[in-house]
C-alpha cells in the first residue's frame, strides 16, 4: 500500500497507520482492514467502479430485508482521497469458506433463510441490471458438438436433459434480487455460524435458481433445505451448473484462483461427484430421460 494513501486513510478514519493492512485475493477491488472495526474497498480499475456504485444501492436494500451483511460506514465518490470511488464498511470478524472450514448443516439452512429474505425484496428501479444467466444453453451444446468438444450421443443426451429440466421451471416466475456471487469466498463463518454475506458487486435481477450456481450441488441441496418457496429451484440450479459448466469448457487453465468454479472442468465434474453420492429426491429425477433422445 502506498504510504501516502495509508497515512491519509489513517488520518481520515482515526486509526493508526500501522493498523491498516491489505487483504489479498480481491479481483475487482483492493481491500484493506482499518484497525479492528473498519474495512475499505477500492476498485482496481475504472471498469470495476460501476459495481461498487451498485453495491452502495444494494447493501441498504439487503440490510433492510434482514440479510446479514455489514453496513456501509462511508461511500466517497469525490475522488479527493484516491482517484476512484471507495467504500468503507464495518469489518466482519470471521473466515471465508475457502480457508477450508466445513460448516455444519445449520450453516447452510441459515444461508437458505437469508437468501429467502433477499429474494423477497420488491423489484424497483435501483440501477441494478437484469441478468438471465446466458439464456438457452442448447445452442452451446450444438456448438460444442460441432467443434468436437462433445460426441454427438452426449450432445443429444444433454439436449434431452435441458428439455427435461425446462419442464420444472416456471418461465413466468418473476426475477428476484440476486447477490450474484454466493460462493465460498463471500460467505463468512464464525463459531460455525453464518456471520455475513459479503461482496455485492455482481448483484442483479434474475431467476432465483441462478443464485445457486456458484455453490457446489452438495451445498445447494443443503441450502435449499432452509429456503422458503423452493419449488423448481433444484432444476433451475442444475440448469445453471450444466449450462455454465458447458460454456466454460473451452477456456484455458485458471491456476491460482480462489473460487472453485474457475477451472474449466470443475462445474461438470462437480455435477458428477454430486450424482455419484446418491442424492435425495428430487435430484435423481432431474436427470432421468423421458424425452426420446
Amino acid at each position: 500500500m502506498q504510504f501516502l494513501l495509508r497515512d491519509t486513510l489513517a488520518t481520515r478514519y482515526g486509526v493508526p497507520a500501522e493498523a491498516i493492512r491489505e487483504v489479498p485475493g480481491g479481483v475487482a477491488n483492493r481491500a484493506y482492514t482499518l484497525g479492528d472495526d473498519l474495512f475499505v474497498r477500492i476498485p482496481r480499475r475504472a471498469a470495476f467502479e460501476a459495481d461498487l456504485v451498485k453495491e452502495a444501492t444494494v447493501i441498504p436494500l439487503a440490510r433492510a430485508a434482514g440479510v446479514r451483511t455489514p453496513p456501509i460506514v462511508d461511500f466517497d465518490t469525490t475522488r479527493g482521497l484516491v482517484d476512484a470511488p471507495y467504500m468503507v464498511l464495518e469489518r466482519v470478524h470471521g473466515t471465508d469458506l475457502v480457508e477450508g472450514a466445513t460448516p455444519p448443516s445449520g450453516f447452510w439452512q441459515e444461508l437458505g433463510r437469508q437468501l429467502t429474505l433477499l429474494h423477497k425484496v420488491a423489484q424497483q428501479p435501483t440501477g441494478v441490471p437484469a441478468d438471465d444467466g446466458g439464456g438457452d444453453p442448447r445452442p452451446t451444446v450444438d456448438g460444442l458438438a460441432t467443434k468436437g468438444y462433445l460426441d454427438l450421443g452426449t450432445a443429444r443426451w444433454l439436449l434431452g436433459v435441458f428439455d427435461h429440466l425446462a419442464t420444472y421451471v416456471d418461465p413466468g416466475r418473476p426475477p428476484v434480487l440476486l447477490h450474484g456471487d454466493v460462493g465460498q469466498q463471500n460467505l463468512m463463518l464464525r463459531d460455525n455460524q453464518l456471520q455475513a454475506i459479503i461482496d455485492w458487486g455482481d448483484a442483479a435481477w434474475g431467476p432465483p435458481g441462478m443464485e445457486f450456481a456458484k455453490l457446489t450441488l452438495e451445498q445447494v441441496a443443503a441450502t435449499l433445505s432452509g429456503y422458503s418457496g423452493r419449488e423448481g429451484l433444484e432444476a433451475s440450479a442444475l440448469w445453471f451448473h450444466l449450462s455454465w459448466g458447458l460454456s466454460g469448457l473451452t477456456k484455458g487453465p485458471q491456476p491460482g484462483q480462489r473460487h472453485w468454479t474457475a477451472p474449466p472442468g470443475s462445474r461438470l465434474l462437480g455435477v458428477l461427484r454430486f450424482y455419484a453420492s446418491s442424492p435425495p429426491e428430487p435430484w435423481p429425477e432431474l436427470l432421468s430421460q423421458k424425452t426420446g433422445y
